[in-house]
């Protein structure tokens, strides 16, 4: 059941989880100092790390919303579920590149803050879209915006991995994949981006029962309801409810088809 108590609990987790994300991106920088072909460019060229730099932001905002007994406003919530598919992504690609690194002679290092960016981080923002109070509904149309920043990162990855002759992730090295491998793995990439976001805009859109039920009575047009005296009470308009109440985000669910 959704209640101020779940709102506050989760807007104080989202926050400790952006904590957590900047203690381990700094962390994982201090940490790569100690390379001598570190560069602080390369650093930041990782979608990992420009991914949770993101992360971090949407985490401290929406988790301030829910705090406050707010459901994130559908323009916010289009930006969370993308950023959530980055982070998710980013979790599983490094899963795959574990397993593939070896063939592939290229060595990974796994320091407690690349394990908490890949994997701690990508897990909590999957629970926490599962499971946290006042999910407001995504819009499908949002789909059409997953593939813009990582196209853009892609394409400047190449062209700055043509002048440094360093790539961030083996498979987009001409030198260490063919053609072929390089177009089934980048159309891989894409594909999980997009199967994701539509997970997520899919789970957005399943409502608890009371929502539901409180929904089907606010499209119905019925301005009335009894009240404790058996007299006709005015039924609250659905801007005027906060998700505190357990139907803050009734009318945006009805706008995001």
């Amino acid at each position: 059941m959704q209640t101020p108590w779940t709102f506050r609990v989760s807007g104080l987790l989202r926050l400790a989880a952006a904590g957590v994300a900047i203690a381990a991106l700094v962390a994982n920088f201090e940490y790569v100092l100690g390379f001598s072909t570190f560069a602080t460019a390369n650093y930041f060229s990782y979608f990992t790390q420009q991914s949770n730099m993101a992360n971090v932001a949407v985490l401290v905002v929406s988790g301030i919303f829910t705090f406050r007994g707010r459901s994130d406003p559908p323009w916010f919530a289009a930006v969370h579920a993308i950023v959530t598919t980055y982070v998710i992504v980013s979790g599983v690609v490094f899963a795959v590149l574990v397993t593939q690194s070896a063939s592939h002679h290229y060595a990974l290092a796994f320091p407690t803050s690349s394990q908490v960016l890949h994997f701690w981080i990508s897990a909590y923002v999957l629970l926490d879209w599962i499971l946290a109070p006042g999910r407001t509904p995504v819009r499908w149309r949002t789909l059409a915006l997953v593939l813009i920043f990582p196209l853009i990162w892609g394409l400047f990855t190449l062209e700055r991995g043509r002048e440094v002759r360093w790539y961030p992730y083996f498979f987009l090295d001409p030198t260490q994949v063919s053609p072929e491998q390089f177009r089934l793995y980048n159309a891989l990439v894409l594909a999980i981006f997009v199967g994701v976001l539509t997970a997520l805009i899919g789970l957005s859109h399943v409502r608890p029962g009371h929502l539901a039920r409180r929904r089907r009575v606010l499209a119905s047009g019925d301005d009335t309801n009894a009240g404790s005296d058996g007299s006709p009470e005015r039924a609250t308009a659905p801007h005027e409810l906060g998700v505190g109440d357990g139907v803050g985000d009734a009318s945006s669910a009805t706008r995001s088809r």
